[in-house]
């Protein structure tokens, strides 16, 4: 028998993009609702992590926090492919190009700007798309009337994890991590095969050089990944428990809401030409 499609709804009020119709859509832009793009990425995540690990972590931050203000956001479909090149020695992985990526999210953004939807939020869940989504971000804001924002979630909470972190620093919550473990265990520990879980901290020692979470390196620098990774792993998620994941999700998604509400009320200034023009 086929499954009946869900509508999904938090205080009676629709939060996902395309759930809605049209004229509803309309009704969404006049209320000024801002707009949660999630990005995301297949590849490998360890013998214990599936491949679309950084995909359901942050189509899970994006659809708590709507849960909680769905008449402040509306929550777009998954980007599930990334810039992640250097992954691709590994079996599953898939690699978009720099360029093909920012002009696909780009025309995401220029799209929603051009129906009125002022405020932009590229929610990411990888790391080597913050650059890239960047740009996007800026180029949004050059090229339309709307103000578009980009973060890695993960960056919302860097005191939090410096608290509960056990893992060495730098480069122990890098990828398929003690924080990635953690937060896939308290959202469906079901899925995370600990008994194959596995230290891996292969980086070159560096002062000005590292893989982290919780604080990026003053240099950046991508090898190929397999060059210092055997499983995939960078870090260590045997030290990862589903309290972290508990404690970790469930401030992203405080600071999320906030985020948004700020984000919203933020003023669009108007520019100012100062150039003396004869």
């Amino acid at each position: 028998m086929e499954e009946k499609a869900m509508i999904h709804e938090a205080k009676g009020i629709k939060y996902r993009y395309g759930e809605l119709t049209w004229p509803e859509m309309r009704e969404a832009i006049a209320q000024g609702r801002v707009i949660l793009l999630p990005v995301g990425t297949i590849e490998d995540h360890g013998h214990h992590l599936f491949l679309d690990t950084d995909n359901f972590l942050v189509s899970h931050v994006c659809e708590a926090t709507a849960q909680r203000i769905p008449e402040e956001v509306l929550v777009m479909p998954l980007v599930p492919y990334g810039f992640n090149w250097h992954h691709i020695d590994f079996p599953g992985t898939i690699g978009i190009e720099a360029d093909h990526f920012v002009h696909y999210c780009l025309d995401i953004t220029k799209s929603l700007a051009y129906h009125g939807f002022r405020k932009i939020l590229i929610v990411d869940g990888h790391g080597s798309d913050v650059p890239l989504l960047d740009i996007v971000a800026r180029r949004t804001v050059l090229e339309t009337d709307a103000l578009c924002a980009s973060l890695i979630y993960t960056s919302l909470v860097a005191d939090l994890l410096q608290k509960i972190r056990e893992s060495a620093f730098p480069g122990g919550m890098a990828h398929a991590d003690e924080l990635e473990t953690s937060l896939t265990l308290y959202l469906e520990k079901e899925r995370v095969n600990m008994g194959q879980a596995r230290k891996e901290m292969g980086m070159i020692p560096s002062r000005f050089i590292w893989h982290d979470l919780m604080s990026p390196s003053p240099v950046s620098m991508m090898e190929w990944w397999s060059t210092f990774s055997q499983t995939g792993v960078l870090g260590d998620p045997t030290l990862a428990t589903e309290e972290k994941g508990r404690m970790v999700f469930e401030k992203v998604v405080d600071r999320m809401v906030e985020l948004v509400r700020e984000f919203r009320d933020r003023p669009i200034r108007p520019r100012r030409d100062l150039h003396a023009r004869g």
